[in-house]
């Protein structure tokens, strides 16, 4: 037991190694398209050949372009329908959209719209469109404080009548006479 026990990292040869510098590449920020029409490519224009390159703006110019922080031009409801309309007519290609906002919004004070919708699917649609359709309106409307929210309206159903018993207690809510008439005649509907 007189061995001593080396450590291992006292057996790795002492080699001098020459640090590489490399020079950093000037990082250009990415850039981002300029949205001419909504959606993707047409697979039609790809089929047929037609490949337009987008306009192409560096992130800060497209924020700059899209963004109004002095303009705070008032407007109205007839001004925000017009523009509301023409907005929903670049949506042909994408009708569930479209349909999503074919209720005009309510404008607060604060400019804020308040779009009534009818669940959580429509809600879903128009947030993949919000901020496109928010840079729009800001710039249309001359108004940077411009800001769209959704509102899910809950639509009472009616009880959907099955039987002809309860079709009968039904038309009795309308119409209590019809009792007489049930009796004078001798009528059973399964009561």
């Amino acid at each position: 037991m007189g061995d001593t026990i080396e450590p291992v990292f006292n057996n790795i040869p002492e080699t001098p190694q020459k640090i590489l510098e490399t020079p950093q590449k000037q990082v250009q920020p990415p850039k981002l398209t300029k949205l001419t029409k909504l959606g993707g490519p047409s697979i039609k224009d790809a089929l047929s050949g037609n490949f337009n390159e987008p306009e192409l703006l560096l992130a800060k110019e497209q924020y700059l372009e899209y963004n109004y922080f002095d303009k705070l031009e008032p407007f109205s409801a007839d001004d925000l329908k017009a523009k509301w309309e023409l907005f929903l007519t670049r949506l042909t290609e994408r009708p569930s959209i479209k349909s999503s906002l074919s209720n005009l919004p309510q404008i607060t004070d604060d400019y804020t719209l308040v779009l009534e919708i009818n669940n959580r699917i429509q809600e879903d649609l128009i947030n993949t469109i919000k901020p496109e359709l928010t840079s729009w309106l800001r710039a249309e409307l001359k108004n940077s404080k411009i800001q769209i929210i959704t509102k899910i309206t809950e639509t009472v159903k009616e009880r959907v009548i099955y039987t002809d018993s309860e079709k009968f207690d039904e038309m009795i809510k309308r119409n209590p006479h019809l009792t007489v008439l049930k009796q004078k005649f001798n009528l059973s509907f399964g009561h």
